[in-house]
């Protein structure tokens, strides 16, 4: 006999299948019975942990921002403090793990913020989540000097967003953007903000 995970293990379970299935059929194939089947549960397992439909998506949203959170490992990317030249490097390299690590998280994320515009209830605290990226970008742009870090952040998350979508679901899908390229973007992108030299062709 399988023994079924228990407690927080079956809740992420939970939420990451749903995830998945966010990703694979879209918001209408999101059920809490296609979670049960598609998790290996016995029916009524996801209703037990997300009674309504409402908390199956809360619990969607949080999970994929803990994942995100963890796909990136901010702690590990270059020290902005270094610079305009160091922030470029940390863009450009969350970028990366993020279109080479689940496409699938991205996928399932634009399916989440679609529904937030519709749903105020979900609005709130998928807004409250994307404040876990949004406020360090803007403490990133401080500390590498930029004069307006809010106006600032805006412009850096509605580019890397626009790229985001553009290569997982958009004309560019079929492409994955190396990391020397999306570097040398994000050094364009800053320049706008900071002075910057021209990228180096030696760099790797």
């Amino acid at each position: 006999m399988t023994r079924l995970p228990a407690g927080a293990a079956r809740a992420r379970l939970i939420a990451d299948t749903a995830l998945d299935l966010l990703a694979e059929r879209g918001m209408r194939g999101l059920t809490h019975r296609a979670v049960d089947e598609a998790a290996g549960l016995p029916t009524g397992s996801t209703s037990n942990q997300a009674r309504t439909r409402l908390a199956l998506l809360e619990a969607a949203v949080r999970r994929l921002a803990v994942r995100e959170g963890e796909m990136l490992a901010l702690r590990e990317l270059p020290d902005p403090a270094g610079g305009p030249e160091a922030l470029a490097d940390t863009i450009a390299l969350a970028l990366h793990r993020t279109l080479t690590g689940r496409r699938t998280l991205l996928i399932a994320r634009y399916e989440l913020t679609l529904e937030a515009s519709r749903r105020p209830e979900l609005r709130a605290i998928h807004d409250t989540e994307g404040r876990a990226f949004r406020d360090p970008l803007v403490a990133l742009l401080t500390a590498a000097g930029s004069t307006a870090p809010e106006r600032h952040a805006l412009s850096v998350l509605a580019w890397c967003e626009g790229l985001m979508f553009s290569c997982a679901a958009g004309s560019y899908r079929a492409e994955v953007s190396g990391l020397e390229l999306l570097r040398v973007s994000a050094r364009e992108l800053l320049r706008g903000f900071f002075p910057l030299p021209a990228p180096s062709r030696n760099r790797g």
